[in-house]
């Protein structure tokens, strides 16, 4: 890890910075990628950057967002959130990506680099990610990635249509790391 940056294959984490508003805010606005968000969509440049303003001032985040390593487009976002090195855990969050990148390499990769980072950089012992109730390709994503379900938190949140969310909790622990770790390598193999 230099400068901060996560360096793969593919694809590089770089810490996020509100002058990242720009690049991210067109993949932000599609409302497909939005979708699961519970978080407001941002509708302008300037929300956009007070959004990124508000992770950014989290001291429990760390930030990235997701390069190309092709031609260094910005494609999208992710984060450690709720980073507790003292209880040594984590959780993975605020991710999207742009549409175009959807059911390519770009997320298992980025994945792989954060994954990495909190258990081999950190030293956690526990990551965990959520995902809400209705989003079953996210469901099935962090299956096959070999993240064990652990439960679901029943009106856990308000959606963005005011309805209320269930939200499903994987985890993945650090002795379980190689394995995931092999399987997202071979992921990203397969998909050069």
């Amino acid at each position: 890890m230099s400068n901060g940056s996560l360096t793969g294959r593919i694809a590089r984490l770089t810490p996020l910075s509100v002058d990242h508003a720009e690049a991210l805010f067109p993949s932000a606005s599609h409302p497909e990628v939005w979708r699961w968000m519970p978080r407001p969509r941002p509708e302008s440049l300037p929300q956009m950057r007070a959004m990124l303003d508000r992770m950014l001032t989290d001291p429990t985040r760390r930030c990235f967002a997701v390069q190309r390593l092709t031609d260094g487009a910005v494609i999208g976002s992710t984060s450690l959130y709720e980073l507790d090195l003292a209880q040594g855990r984590a959780e993975i969050g605020a991710t999207w990506f742009d549409r175009s990148c959807w059911g390519g390499p770009y997320n298992a990769e980025s994945k792989l680099l954060l994954f990495g980072h909190a258990f081999d950089d950190l030293g956690l012992t526990r990551v965990a990610l959520r995902t809400d109730n209705l989003n079953e390709r996210s469901q099935n994503a962090l299956s096959r990635l070999g993240l064990t379900y652990e439960g679901t938190l029943r009106s856990h949140m308000v959606r963005q249509d005011g309805t209320r969310r269930d939200s499903l909790y994987y985890s993945l622990l650090a002795d379980e790391w190689p394995t995931v770790r092999d399987r997202l390598l071979t992921r990203s193999l397969f998909h050069l």
